[in-house]
């Protein structure tokens, strides 16, 4: 059976390699290019869109698909509702693959908020030093903000237009608690902004957050597609895969 992983995601590399190993399955992954250096999964790798729902109910036709992952970031609306679309289309299974959201602990102090621009104002009523660690795309919605200055952190170097003042700090995770609590420090963050991502590789920065007493602007992610069942992790959607495929 040809599987198509709709990636970007660690959990999308893993499944990759779970059913690479495996050689149950043709696996092809597709990134969407987002990321000057990916990091690559095994098998088949394509990078791009498909001209959206159209363009790849006919890509999944055209290479005889039998079976779709959607393993995009939590936040990639489109190309999860653009998924749900083609593959209704093209008659064939699709199955979201999200890690669990992050919930809060015991001494957290949390704003939830629906959107980006949302999250600007409220970092801008609760502090002047703000940690944002929302990704590089985005950034127009805080450009207004003249009154604080922001420490950016992604992966590539951010582009368009971003707040006034800002220091960019180019990394990528997993990133330690003891390099949380010291960013923090050194910089004197008084606010994080992040969406609310889930997973291990970026938690850290909401325990130093915590232990640090700085408030929490959190993004809250926008819901799956209706009808679209969701596995949490690897495992269980190479699970899902074999029920349909056996």
């Amino acid at each position: 059976m040809h599987v198509l992983i709709l990636g970007g995601t660690t959990e999308g590399r893993r499944l990759a390699e779970r059913l690479h190993a495996d050689g149950t399955a043709r696996v092809t992954s597709s990134l969407a290019g987002r990321v000057t250096t990916p990091r690559m999964p095994p098998g088949e790798v394509r990078v791009g869109g498909f001209g959206g729902a159209e363009g790849l109910a006919r890509w999944l036709r055209e290479h005889e698909v039998g079976a779709v992952i959607d393993a995009t970031h939590p936040f990639a609306g489109t190309i999860s509702f653009n998924a749900a679309l083609a593959a209704a289309e093209a008659h064939v299974p699709l199955l979201a693959l999200r890690r669990p959201g992050w919930a809060p602990a015991g001494g957290d102090d949390w704003h939830p908020v629906g959107s980006l621009a949302e999250a600007a104002d409220r970092a801008a009523a609760l502090g002047s030093r703000v940690f944002l660690t929302t990704g590089r795309m985005g950034l127009a919605s805080f450009a207004h903000i003249r009154d604080a200055w922001f420490l950016v952190r992604s992966v590539d170097a951010p582009e368009g237009a971003c707040p006034p003042r800002m220091d960019v700090l180019l990394d990528r995770g997993p990133f330690t608690l003891d390099g949380e609590r010291e960013l923090l420090r050194r910089h004197r963050i008084d606010v994080l902004v992040t969406k609310d991502s889930g997973g291990a590789a970026t938690a850290p920065k909401l325990t130093a957050a915590r232990e640090a007493g700085v408030p929490v602007v959190i993004v809250r992610r926008p819901p799956v597609p209706d009808g679209v069942p969701v596995a949490a992790g690897p495992e269980e959607a190479a699970d899902w895969l074999r029920a349909y495929s056996g």
